[in-house]
């Protein structure tokens, strides 16, 4: 027998949007938060930066805003982004409260035109996430369960009931006893965060396979703007680095983008040098990269004390000194690598989808606040307004809204097999990765694109095979999630006739005034129940 866990609130992630989702919810009923690693192994966890919020006299929520529409390169919903920078002081005040202790000073980020950021040092989210979990630890009515991974939304519609299509709950895996279980629940929050992995150079940990993105799409949900993947300009580049994020605030902080002379090259893509948005910055080292045959560009802070930059960056400082480099003296070699994702599910506000019953908060959210490029450490400021206003919406809705409580069938492995053969695993993850930083990277062409769809959607046939054949393991769910992500920033991608924020295209190299307000939303039709062999929920 299937063991099923009844809960009123169910949700999926443990990052920021995940915890304050939970906290939030935990005054209304039961919530059961699930996360597929340690619970404290979120994006949340590696950033740097900090939080965007109008604190300072001498800055507005005006400002804010325009920096905000600017950045996003016509593609915010302005409204939305009113609304998510009026509401942030608030919630820092709240973050406060439980305990995360902010320097007294700002930073400043790139494309920002005040000292707004709010930052713990450069661990702001370590200490944000390293609070949130003190209160969710002391939060009876919160339970968490580690290493549990979703395997698929339930609908109504999938389980052949009438009336409105609702989500009732999912099937998950348990990483570490292989239990596959059911969750049922009236309301649903993803909180995934996001899907960097699908590039093979990313700021992302491990875990950032695109789930809540894939898993809603399988389910008939709309996602919007997948084309836009923001890369961060300046990971540290050594072989034994893993990607390691140099954040943004040391370029506040006055850090040139030099190339191996030492000479400064910014200027002459942007009159904001190297503090210009993420995307013109990314573009602006891949084109150095490519013009001079470098394999990296160099970040120089060298005008700085020893002392400043060790007490302002202690984890960057340590970190560079591991692999060799002093940032009072060296040049430190940096290239771009996929750090986040501007679109994913279409949600509102308080993050309510098409599908009642579900809701999406934070990166694997698309709510309108990015458009076409993220200004830096917005992100942590949405994830936080958001789960406030779910939990809001929630408030009037009662957890036991959900109507009768339906009956979750037995999952169902059929003839499947423990595998033999985990190296196809490997090689296809290897190949979805490399397909995608080759083909649909900071600078693409149709013909890159064409080629990439035609690779992505071979892959996702074996994957599926491969998924049918074989009893379900981690490894298979994140290997068809991250295929599943991939072909929807190749198709988002082909449907944008023009060059827009994060996406540039060869053929298009120009933004198109009629797109400035048209969001690229795919809506696929839920697949079918694929015969008796294995419960299928969603489009394969």
């Amino acid at each position: 027998m299937m063991k099923t866990i009844d809960t009123d609130f169910l949700v999926v992630g443990s990052g920021i949007a995940g915890l304050m989702s939970a906290i939030h919810l935990g005054a209304q009923g039961r919530v059961l938060l699930l996360t597929k690693k340690a619970r404290a192994e979120s994006n949340t966890n590696y950033a740097q930066g900090g939080i965007a919020c109008v604190m300072a006299s001498d800055d507005s929520f005006e400002q804010h805003v325009q920096d905000t529409l600017v950045a996003g390169a016509g593609l915010c919903d302005e409204a939305v982004v009113r609304a998510i920078v009026s509401g942030g002081p608030d919630r820092i005040d709240e973050l406060r409260r439980m305990g995360v202790d902010f320097a007294p000073d700002l930073g400043r980020e790139g494309g920002h035109s005040q000292r707004r950021v709010l930052h713990a040092g450069d661990i702001t989210g370590r200490e944000v996430e390293t609070a949130l979990l003190r209160q969710v630890l002391h939060n009876p009515a919160i339970t968490v369960l580690e290493n549990c991974m979703v395997i698929d939304l339930i609908t109504t519609g999938w389980l052949g009931l009438g009336g409105e299509q609702r989500c009732v709950g999912v099937y998950a895996l348990n990483r570490e006893t292989g239990e596959i279980f059911g969750v049922r629940a009236p309301h649903t929050v993803l909180a995934t965060g996001s899907g960097g992995k699908v590039y093979l150079y990313t700021s992302n940990p491990d875990i950032a396979t695109g789930d809540g993105v894939a898993i809603a799409w399988r389910a008939g949900l709309p996602i919007a703007n997948m084309e836009f993947i923001q890369f961060h300009p300046t990971c540290l580049y050594h072989p034994q680095a893993k990607s390691f994020l140099i954040s943004e605030a040391v370029r506040g902080e006055g850090a040139q983008l030099v190339d191996a002379a030492g000479r400064p090259f910014m200027e002459g893509y942007d009159s904001r040098g190297s503090l210009a948005p993420r995307d013109i910055v990314a573009r602006a080292i891949d084109r150095e990269m490519k013009r001079t045959g470098s394999r990296c560009v160099y970040l120089d802070v060298r005008h700085k004390s020893r002392s400043f930059l060790r007490k302002r960056f202690p984890n960057i400082y340590a970190v560079c000194r591991q692999f060799g480099f002093d940032l009072a003296k060296d040049l430190v070699p940096v290239v771009p690598a996929a750090h986040y994702f501007c679109g994913g599910v279409q949600a509102g506000l308080d993050g309510a989808t098409a599908m009642p019953g579900l809701f999406a908060v934070g990166e694997v959210a698309c709510t309108g606040l990015h458009g076409a490029n993220r200004l830096a450490s917005n992100s942590l400021l949405e994830a936080l307004v958001c789960a406030w206003n779910l939990a809001r919406t929630l408030a009037d809705h009662p957890a036991g809204a959900g109507g009768r409580r339906v009956t979750i069938p037995p999952w169902q492995s059929g003839t499947a097999v423990p595998s033999d053969e985990a190296i196809v695993v490997a090689h296809n993850w290897n190949e979805v990765r490399t397909c995608m930083w080759d083909y649909v990277g900071i600078v693409r062409s149709d013909k890159r694109l064409e080629r990439a769809l035609r690779r992505i959607r071979m892959l996702r046939a074996e994957i599926r095979q491969y998924y049918l054949d074989y009893l379900v393991t981690a490894d298979v769910l994140e290997l068809r999630n991250l295929a599943a992500v991939a072909e929807l920033i190749v198709r988002s991608a082909r449907r944008r006739h023009e060059s827009r924020g994060l996406h540039y295209t060869l053929d298009f190299p120009e933004a198109d005034e009629r797109l400035g307000k048209r969001d690229t939303v795919i809506r696929d039709k839920p697949g079918e129940h694929i015969g008796r062999q294995r419960l299928l929920m969603g489009r394969e």
